[in-house]
């Protein structure tokens, strides 16, 4: 199983507004955010705009049909809304929920 870490930004503006250094600490991110993040490092910053766009389409539509769940630094998310707080680097792991294509059928 592979572990894609990404690096959390900084929201400067959340600091600047609630004058707050535990904002400097960590960062409140939707986990549709972070899975654009993941894939960006997944498939690497130099890839074509389009392929980001349509991975990031493919896996926000997985999610939402419950095909993978999301785990985030040991917390397991199956919506894209959700948020998560999260400083510096994160570890994000995708785990399939069911199987697909395997044509077998089991009966009890």
């Amino acid at each position: 199983m592979g572990v894609i870490r990404v690096r959390v930004p900084l929201d400067l503006h959340a600091v600047a507004r609630a004058g707050s250094a535990a904002f400097a600490l960590a960062t409140p991110l939707r986990v549709r955010d972070l899975l654009a993040l993941a894939v960006r490092e997944a498939i690497g910053t130099r890839a074509p705009q389009d392929k980001f766009h349509r991975s990031m389409m493919r896996t926000l539509a997985g999610l939402a049909a419950g095909d993978f769940s999301v785990d985030i630094d040991g917390r397991l998310f199956d919506d894209g809304e959700s948020v998560v707080m999260c400083e510096h680097t994160v570890d994000v792991r995708f785990f399939i929920n069911r199987r697909r294509g395997s044509g077998l059928k089991f009966h009890p």
